[in-house]
């Protein structure tokens, strides 16, 4: 029996989120695990809110549905280069990263949650928190937390 069935690892976009989903696709490919590859996004025009001030020039990656397919499909293809065999892509609409990937991990059952570090030790993710350790106090599963940065 697998120890895995099902991993679900969080994407924005960046370099370093891109690096986590390399570290869940080699999990899940050596497990025979589902791949489940999220990003939240924000339907609409415009970006506003506290994630978009923090993206500033970078927001278009949370604001609209066609940035988040081709965020998506990127990182598909780097899952699928770094092993894992079985990849579904999940763009979560209208809520914050946290719970999107929290509500994702309950909706496929899934066994490990995947995040990278990116936050965890800036002065904002300090005092605002940060995605890695809110899912990590929030998740009923096993997190792994890659080091990205």
């Amino acid at each position: 029996m697998a120890l895995y069935r099902s991993v679900v690892v969080g994407t924005d976009g960046s370099e370093s989120s891109f690096r986590a989903v390399e570290r869940a696709a080699e999990v899940a490919g050596a497990a025979g695990a589902t791949l489940y590859i999220a990003t939240a996004f924000q339907q609409g025009g415009g970006s506003s809110g506290t994630a978009a001030d923090a993206l500033k020039s970078e927001a278009f990656q949370i604001t609209g549905n066609a940035p988040a397919y081709e965020i998506l499909h990127s990182a598909a293809d780097r899952a699928k280069k770094a092993g894992a065999q079985k990849v579904e892509e999940r763009a979560i609409a209208d809520k914050n990263p946290v719970d999107a990937l929290i509500d994702l991990v309950i909706g496929v059952k899934a066994d490990l949650l995947v995040v990278g570090n990116r936050g965890l030790s800036s002065l904002t993710g300090r005092l605002l928190g940060s995605v890695p350790s809110d899912v990590a106090r929030k998740a009923d599963i096993d997190v792994l937390i890659v080091h990205t940065v």
